[in-house]
Formats: C-alpha cells, structure tokens, sequence
C-alpha cells in the first residue's frame, strides 16, 4: 500500500488510542440500535455487529455521539448470494430540513452480478452529487474497511485505504459544502427493490430472508461535539486527518479506481443536467 500510507495509519492508529480510545471500544459503548429489534445484534462482547432483513423490516444503527469533522473506518462484509433489492448503509448525517450528509450505499445485485457502490454528498439539503462503483473484491466474501475522512478543505471516500473519491470544499464557488452540522454515523439494512438494482427492475426475492449484513472495528478519530463531549478541539485539530489531502500514491491510486471502475459520475450526467454541470465538476480534477 505504500510507506506514506503505512506511516498515516500508524499515526493515525495512535492518536486513536491515546486522544479518543473510547472510539475504538466496543458498539455497546460507541452505538445505539435504532430500528429492526432482534434484527440487529451486537455479539462478541460487543466487538461485531450483524444487521437482518425480512420481509416485515430492515434494521439500523446509530452512534451515540455527534462530531464535527474527522475520520470514520468501519469493516464491512455484505449480504452474500442473491442480494438483489437490499442496501447496506454507512454514513454520516445531521439532522433537518437542511440537513448534510456523507453516504456510502452498497446496492445489491443478483447472483454472479457485482454489487453497486453508491456515494453521494448532500449539504443543506441538496444532494445529486452521485457516483457510483463496482469493486475489484468480492465484498461478501471477507471483511473490507470502508472510511470517510471529513475536513474542512475536503471529503474523501476510500476502501481498504485506496481513495475512490474527493469532494472538495469549493464554497467560494457557490457550492455549498458540509461544514458546520455535526453529523452522527448511521448504518443500515433496508430494502429498496423499487430503484436499488438495475433501476428497479430486480425485485428483493423473500426466499432469501433473513438478509444479513456484518459490522466490526469502527473507529472514530474525530471532533466530538455536545454536552457529553470529552475531546478537545485543539488536540484533535492537529490530528492528521484535518488536513488530509492526496499524495502522489493515492492519485495515482484514485485514478486507476476512477478509470477501471467508476459506472457513473453525475458531473458527466448531461441528459439529468441539460442546464449545465455543477460548479465543482469544472475545478475539481478528482470528485
């Protein structure tokens, strides 16, 4: 993965441990279930969370704190098999009217057919910044680290460390850019056979159920923010990830994602967009 890389994680592995441990404890401390009952259960001494699927109800989960700004891993493995009409969630977002959000959606496929990695970035309400991956991995078969990182100067999505993409904070140009909500991370299993796979056209196949997605290792090295907030913001601003950019390595890497696997990208959508693409689709070389 490189040394650069190597020598991120390891900084970042340690702050974690010493700034915010309580991070990386278990999600009976770190979450609380928010929907589906018994269909979400947190096992292993709270080290693993599982989330179903039936035909009467998904299942969900949020965390107990709000933060502003930082850098969120959480492993994933995803419902295996004929997955059609499910979605798996990882995200973060405020609450309201105009609310922000930073969203990782896994669309199920049938059999043999890839899953559909789905991100979007919505501030003050307004989302359509969509795009859209198939992996190089089976994402059923093993457990796979997904991470958003969220500063102020950008937000960047990566899988197994790789970055698949950058939004970047181009406020100056108009467009509005997550920066003063604190958002809280959800996770979620829910059915979506009207739109989630192939436009809705491959229905959730009951015979399946109980669907069941797992969770483990999240880790929030971040800003935490409310009345029961011990983080201080001077330490966790100087914490690597504040500033987080691209190196040469991870260009490179993003691009070869961006070229061999990006399916959509909503700055090249101009039949949904015939008024003209997004101010930060002209400045942005990565998206």
């Amino acid at each position: 993965m490189g040394t650069s890389n190597s020598n991120i994680s390891a900084v970042v592995l340690l702050i974690s441990i010493l700034i915010v441990a309580a991070s990386a404890g278990s999600f009976y401390d770190d979450m609380d279930i928010t929907f589906g009952g018994e269909r979400a259960k947190i096992v292993n001494g709270g080290e693993d969370l599982s989330l179903s699927l039936d035909q009467y109800s998904g299942s969900g989960f949020q965390s107990k704190h709000e933060y502003l700004f930082g850098r969120f891993d959480m492993q994933l493995k995803l419902v295996p098999g004929n997955s059609a009409g499910t979605v798996t969630t990882f995200y973060l977002s405020s609450q309201g009217a105009g609310h922000d959000e930073i969203d990782f959606e896994f669309l199920g496929n049938s059999t043999g057919n890839p899953y559909t990695i789905h991100t979007n970035v919505y501030s003050q309400g307004k989302g359509n910044k969509e795009q859209q991956f198939h992996l190089w991995f089976d994402p059923t078969a093993a457990f796979h680290t997904y991470t958003i990182v969220w500063n102020s100067l950008r937000i960047i999505f990566l899988i197994d460390n790789i970055p698949v993409r950058v939004f970047n904070n181009n406020d100056a140009a108009g467009v509005p850019f997550p920066k003063s909500q604190p958002m809280r991370v959800y996770a979620s299993l829910w059915n979506a056979d009207d739109w989630a796979t192939q436009g809705g056209r491959v229905k959730t196949d009951w015979t399946n159920a109980p669907f069941t997605a797992s969770y483990r290792k999240f880790n929030a090295n971040a800003k935490k923010v409310g009345p029961n907030s011990v983080s201080s913001n001077s330490i966790n601003d100087n914490q690597s990830w504040s500033t987080q950019g691209l190196d040469a390595a991870s260009r490179n890497r993003i691009r070869w994602v961006q070229t061999k696997h990006m399916i959509y990208n909503y700055c090249n959508d101009r039949k949904r967009f015939p008024n003209g693409i997004s101010a930060e689709c002209k400045s942005s070389r990565f998206l």
